[in-house]
Protein backbone atom coordinates (compact mmCIF):
# COMPACT_ATOMS: atom_id res chain seq x y z
CA UNK A 1 0.00 0.00 0.00
CA UNK A 2 3.11 2.14 0.61
CA UNK A 3 4.05 2.31 -2.97
CA UNK A 4 1.06 2.76 -4.42
CA UNK A 5 1.38 6.64 -4.85
CA UNK A 6 4.70 6.17 -5.64
CA UNK A 7 3.33 4.17 -8.30
CA UNK A 8 0.33 6.56 -9.06
CA UNK A 9 3.26 9.78 -9.46
CA UNK A 10 5.64 7.32 -11.78
CA UNK A 11 2.77 6.49 -14.17
CA UNK A 12 1.92 10.29 -14.22
CA UNK A 13 5.41 11.30 -15.23
CA UNK A 14 5.53 8.39 -18.19
CA UNK A 15 2.59 8.95 -19.76
CA UNK A 16 3.30 8.95 -23.04
CA UNK A 17 3.08 11.70 -25.97
CA UNK A 18 1.11 11.16 -29.14
CA UNK A 19 1.78 13.20 -32.56
CA UNK A 20 2.54 12.95 -35.98
CA UNK A 21 3.37 15.52 -38.76
CA UNK A 22 1.44 14.74 -41.92
CA UNK A 23 2.68 16.19 -44.91
CA UNK A 24 0.18 17.51 -47.63
CA UNK A 25 0.52 18.29 -51.31
CA UNK A 26 -1.29 18.35 -54.63
CA UNK A 27 -0.09 17.00 -57.74
CA UNK A 28 -0.45 17.51 -61.33
CA UNK A 29 -3.91 15.79 -61.87
CA UNK A 30 -5.28 17.72 -59.11
CA UNK A 31 -4.94 14.95 -56.22
CA UNK A 32 -4.73 15.71 -53.10
CA UNK A 33 -1.60 13.19 -51.71
CA UNK A 34 -0.96 12.53 -47.49
CA UNK A 35 2.13 11.24 -46.17
CA UNK A 36 3.58 11.04 -42.49
CA UNK A 37 7.19 10.68 -44.38
CA UNK A 38 8.85 13.54 -46.02
CA UNK A 39 11.26 11.24 -48.37
CA UNK A 40 7.83 9.61 -50.41
CA UNK A 41 6.77 13.65 -51.34
CA UNK A 42 7.99 13.74 -55.20
CA UNK A 43 10.70 16.25 -55.46
CA UNK A 44 8.62 18.08 -57.95
CA UNK A 45 6.51 18.86 -55.10
CA UNK A 46 8.40 19.65 -52.02
CA UNK A 47 8.51 23.06 -52.29
CA UNK A 48 4.56 22.89 -52.10
CA UNK A 49 4.14 20.81 -48.96
CA UNK A 50 1.83 22.20 -46.11
CA UNK A 51 2.90 20.28 -42.83
CA UNK A 52 -0.08 19.78 -40.19
CA UNK A 53 0.26 18.48 -37.01
CA UNK A 54 -2.11 16.15 -35.07
CA UNK A 55 -2.10 14.67 -31.46
CA UNK A 56 -1.52 16.00 -27.79
CA UNK A 57 1.17 15.55 -25.93
CA UNK A 58 0.36 14.29 -22.09
CA UNK A 59 1.91 14.98 -18.59
CA UNK A 60 5.79 15.79 -18.98
CA UNK A 61 6.41 13.80 -21.65
CA UNK A 62 9.08 15.41 -24.09
CA UNK A 63 7.33 16.58 -26.92
CA UNK A 64 7.41 13.84 -30.03
CA UNK A 65 10.29 14.08 -32.30
CA UNK A 66 9.36 13.38 -35.71
CA UNK A 67 11.70 13.73 -38.45
CA UNK A 68 10.81 13.08 -42.22
CA UNK A 69 12.30 9.72 -42.34
CA UNK A 70 10.78 8.04 -39.63
CA UNK A 71 6.73 7.98 -41.03
CA UNK A 72 5.58 4.70 -43.15
CA UNK A 73 3.32 5.14 -45.47
CA UNK A 74 1.19 7.37 -47.79
CA UNK A 75 -1.90 7.83 -47.41
CA UNK A 76 -4.25 8.37 -51.19
CA UNK A 77 -7.61 8.02 -52.16
CA UNK A 78 -10.22 9.10 -54.48
CA UNK A 79 -12.84 11.69 -53.86
CA UNK A 80 -14.80 9.24 -51.63
CA UNK A 81 -12.03 8.28 -49.50
CA UNK A 82 -11.45 4.76 -51.60
CA UNK A 83 -7.96 4.03 -51.36
CA UNK A 84 -5.88 1.40 -53.77
CA UNK A 85 -6.86 -1.64 -52.05
CA UNK A 86 -10.35 -0.91 -52.44
CA UNK A 87 -10.12 -0.39 -55.86
CA UNK A 88 -7.80 -3.65 -56.86
CA UNK A 89 -10.77 -5.63 -54.81
CA UNK A 90 -13.20 -4.25 -56.83
CA UNK A 91 -11.48 -5.11 -60.28
CA UNK A 92 -9.63 -8.45 -59.65
CA UNK A 93 -13.00 -10.73 -59.94
CA UNK A 94 -13.83 -9.18 -62.89
CA UNK A 95 -9.85 -9.83 -64.19
CA UNK A 96 -9.97 -13.61 -62.86
CA UNK A 97 -13.33 -13.77 -64.65
CA UNK A 98 -11.70 -12.40 -67.99
CA UNK A 99 -8.86 -14.84 -67.79
CA UNK A 100 -10.64 -17.82 -66.67
CA UNK A 101 -13.16 -17.69 -69.17
CA UNK A 102 -10.51 -16.45 -71.83
CA UNK A 103 -8.86 -19.99 -71.02
CA UNK A 104 -11.59 -22.02 -71.13
CA UNK A 105 -13.05 -20.50 -74.78
CA UNK A 106 -9.45 -21.03 -75.99
CA UNK A 107 -9.51 -25.14 -74.96
CA UNK A 108 -12.99 -25.02 -75.98
CA UNK A 109 -12.57 -23.90 -79.24
CA UNK A 110 -9.21 -26.00 -79.55
CA UNK A 111 -11.44 -29.20 -79.51
CA UNK A 112 -14.66 -27.87 -81.43
CA UNK A 113 -11.58 -27.68 -84.24
CA UNK A 114 -10.56 -31.30 -83.60
CA UNK A 115 -14.43 -32.59 -83.67
CA UNK A 116 -14.55 -30.63 -86.81
CA UNK A 117 -11.89 -32.51 -88.76
CA UNK A 118 -14.29 -35.58 -88.14
CA UNK A 119 -16.50 -34.31 -90.41
CA UNK A 120 -14.37 -33.99 -93.00
CA UNK A 121 -15.46 -35.65 -96.52
CA UNK A 122 -12.63 -38.16 -96.29
CA UNK A 123 -13.42 -39.27 -92.72
CA UNK A 124 -17.54 -38.55 -93.13
CA UNK A 125 -17.50 -41.70 -95.56
CA UNK A 126 -16.19 -43.73 -92.70
CA UNK A 127 -18.21 -43.25 -89.62
CA UNK A 128 -21.59 -44.78 -89.05
CA UNK A 129 -24.61 -43.16 -88.31
CA UNK A 130 -24.40 -42.80 -84.43
CA UNK A 131 -21.18 -41.84 -84.90
CA UNK A 132 -22.24 -39.20 -86.83
CA UNK A 133 -24.88 -38.07 -84.43
CA UNK A 134 -22.24 -38.33 -81.33
CA UNK A 135 -20.01 -36.04 -83.14
CA UNK A 136 -22.35 -33.29 -83.69
CA UNK A 137 -23.76 -33.40 -80.08
CA UNK A 138 -20.74 -32.72 -79.11
CA UNK A 139 -19.99 -30.09 -81.78
CA UNK A 140 -23.19 -28.57 -80.26
CA UNK A 141 -22.50 -28.48 -77.23
CA UNK A 142 -18.78 -27.18 -77.51
CA UNK A 143 -20.40 -24.22 -79.41
CA UNK A 144 -23.04 -23.30 -76.68
CA UNK A 145 -19.70 -23.26 -74.55
CA UNK A 146 -17.86 -20.83 -76.70
CA UNK A 147 -20.79 -18.55 -76.57
CA UNK A 148 -21.19 -19.22 -73.00
CA UNK A 149 -18.05 -18.10 -72.38
CA UNK A 150 -17.58 -15.11 -75.00
CA UNK A 151 -20.60 -13.74 -72.99
CA UNK A 152 -18.29 -13.71 -69.79
CA UNK A 153 -15.30 -12.23 -71.59
CA UNK A 154 -17.65 -9.42 -72.80
CA UNK A 155 -19.39 -8.95 -69.58
CA UNK A 156 -16.04 -8.84 -67.51
CA UNK A 157 -14.63 -6.77 -70.07
CA UNK A 158 -17.78 -4.06 -70.10
CA UNK A 159 -17.10 -3.75 -66.22
CA UNK A 160 -14.01 -4.05 -66.00
CA UNK A 161 -14.20 -0.29 -68.35
CA UNK A 162 -17.36 0.85 -66.21
CA UNK A 163 -14.64 0.28 -63.51
CA UNK A 164 -12.06 2.52 -65.31
CA UNK A 165 -14.18 5.36 -65.95
CA UNK A 166 -15.19 5.68 -62.20
CA UNK A 167 -11.98 5.51 -61.21
CA UNK A 168 -10.99 8.93 -63.75
CA UNK A 169 -13.86 10.40 -62.59
CA UNK A 170 -13.51 10.23 -58.73
CA UNK A 171 -10.03 10.85 -58.99
CA UNK A 172 -8.62 7.61 -58.15
CA UNK A 173 -4.84 6.41 -59.68
CA UNK A 174 -5.64 4.95 -63.13
CA UNK A 175 -2.73 2.12 -61.76
CA UNK A 176 -5.00 0.78 -59.72
CA UNK A 177 -7.51 -0.34 -61.62
CA UNK A 178 -4.69 -1.81 -64.29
Amino acid sequence: MKNLPILLILFMFTVPAYATTIYKWVDKKGVINFTDDYTRVPPAFRGQVKTEEYGQQEGNAAPAQRTAATAKEEIRTDIYGRNKTWWRGKVRPWKDQLREASENYKKAQKEYMEQAEGLSPYKFGKMSLTQYQMLSSRLEVLSKEMETYQGQMAEAKGMLAKLSKEAKETGADPVWVE
